[in-house]
Order: C-alpha cells, then sequence, then structure tokens
C-alpha cells in the first residue's frame, strides 16, 4: 500500500533509483526485485495516461477541423465543437418577430380545417417547384403554401440563385398548423413552441427553411450576401440552426420593395411621344 501514493508522482525509473540509492548492498538484490515489480504495474498505468492525453489532443483537433467552415471537399460544413452561426438566432429575436406578427394581425394556423379555409380563400398562395426551386419529397401537397410575399421572395431569391450557380435550392418546410408544430416538439427538441411570444413563426405562413445540405462555401456566401442587405432593411430575418437548415422570415414589406422596383421601371420606360409632344416621331403638331 505504501507504495501507491510513488507510483502516481514518480516515473518506474526514478522510482527504481530511489530504491537502489537508499538500500544496503546486502538488500541489493531485494531492492532491485521491488523495481522489477514496480515497472511492470507502472507501464499499464503510464500507457494508459498517454492513450488518454492522445485521446484528448485528437479530440480538439478534430474539434477545430468541425468548425471549418470549408471542406477539404469545398463544402460547407457546420463545426460540432466549436459551431458558430452566421445569422445567429435568439430568444428576444423570436419575441420580436411574433409581436411583428400579431402587428400584421396574422392569426396562428390552428389545424388542417383553418388551413385549408386559408388556402381556398388564397391567403396563402401554393408554391410550385421550378428550375431554382425544389421542394422535399416529403412536403405533403397542403403544406406546400405560404404568404404571398413570402413566395415572391422565393420567385427572386431561388432565380438568382439559378442564374449564378445553374442548381436549385430545396425548400424543406413551409407552412404550418398548431397541431402539425405539436407533434414535430415530441421528437425534434430544436422546434419552436406552437403557443406563446416565441411560438413558430411558420404557423403564420410567412416563414421557410432551406436546406444547406450539400452547399459549397462560395454557394453559402453567395446567400449570405444575397440576404444582409434585406436583413438590414427589416425585411428578412434568417435564422442558421444547428439542423442543416436556413429559417427565413419574410415580412410583408417585401411586396413593397418589388412595387417600388416595378414603379421604378414604370416611369424610365420610353414613351412613343418626341420631345414637342407629337403622338408618334416624325409627325407634325
Amino acid at each position: 500500500m505504501l507504495l501507491l501514493p510513488f507510483l502516481s508522482i514518480w516515473s518506474s525509473g526514478q522510482l527504481g533509483s530511489q530504491f537502489v540509492s537508499n538500500v544496503p548492498q546486502r538488500k541489493l538484490g531485494f531492492a532491485l526485485l521491488l523495481c522489477a515489480v514496480a515497472l511492470a504495474i507502472s507501464l499499464p498505468a503510464s500507457a494508459a495516461s498517454r492513450v488518454v492525453a492522445h485521446a484528448r489532443v485528437h479530440h480538439g483537433h478534430a474539434a477545430v477541423l468541425r468548425s471549418a467552415v470549408p471542406t477539404h471537399r469545398g463544402h460547407y460544413q457546420v463545426g460540432l465543437g466549436r459551431w458558430t452561426p452566421m445569422f445567429p438566432g435568439s430568444h428576444d429575436m423570436l419575441v420580436r418577430e411574433n409581436e411583428e406578427l400579431d402587428r400584421l394581425q396574422l392569426p396562428r394556423i390552428a389545424d388542417d380545417y383553418e388551413l385549408t379555409r386559408y388556402e381556398l380563400s388564397q391567403e396563402l398562395v401554393p408554391v410550385q417547384e421550378t428550375d431554382g426551386l425544389k421542394l422535399a419529397a416529403d412536403l405533403p401537397e397542403n403544406r406546400r403554401y405560404c404568404r404571398p410575399w413570402t413566395r415572391e421572395f422565393l420567385q427572386d431569391f431561388t432565380e438568382a440563385y439559378y442564374n449564378e450557380f445553374h442548381t436549385p435550392i430545396q425548400i424543406n418546410s413551409l407552412v404550418r398548423t398548431v397541431e402539425q408544430q405539436h407533434r414535430l416538439r415530441r421528437w425534434n427538441r430544436f422546434a419552436a413552441p406552437e403557443f406563446g411570444d416565441t411560438a413558430s413563426t411558420h404557423l403564420t405562413g410567412v416563414t421557410f427553411d432551406m436546406s444547406r445540405r450539400g452547399l459549397t462555401f462560395e454557394q453559402y456566401e453567395w446567400i449570405r450576401n444575397y440576404l444582409l442587405p434585406l436583413q438590414a432593411q427589416g425585411m428578412v430575418d434568417p435564422i442558421e440552426e444547428r439542423q442543416p437548415v436556413l429559417h427565413v422570415v419574410v415580412y410583408e414589406k417585401y411586396s413593397s420593395r418589388n412595387d417600388l422596383k416595378s414603379a421604378w421601371s414604370e416611369a424610365n420606360e420610353p414613351t412613343e411621344m418626341n420631345p414637342l409632344g407629337s403622338a408618334a416621331a416624325g409627325t407634325l403638331p
């Protein structure tokens, strides 16, 4: 028992030296025998400590690798150890989003009956697949709806992305009901509540989830740069979740942006009037 404290402090070589220097010559053989026993006991412990130390170093190195944004294949990868989102969400953001949706008097859709009613009244409009927009195969037909301004944004966003990269963006989720959100929360711990000041914005039809799987670093940077100015203008609220999706809330004011663009375009269209006010060029007043 007296050997155990020494074994935890000294190496096997130091322990042997201590025994040899402190025993009489006639007991040297016995001391050497004890040293051999100490060496046999200490080797597994030191080997184990080296394995643990190596594992710690390897784990730290792996965490750094996982946290790197570009991978060796050039694809965007979410780090597990040191995950730093470009668009972080927060409790305050969810509260602010719900306050804005309340101000717009957008109800939370309770069930499939209400969902059908909003779809028939065209308060929710269908989202169709295009060259630039693909819908997840498991997204039900009656869930492929959103608010008109959210669809406007999706059309503009996915068309611009397709023109840049010639590949579509996949949309995993659009409108949801309170019943659906309640079921979702049973197995998805990241899902927002179905009630309260931080309720899921999917329940109003203004939000979509975009898949981030397979995106290259260049593609994700393009998406980020596309969203940043719109976020600054209060038109969208992107949130990068720990799941491989980008959650985007689109506000009604996005429609006014397109209205302004349309008005500007019409104002700059050439007319058939010449500077003298004639109805056609070459004719006299």
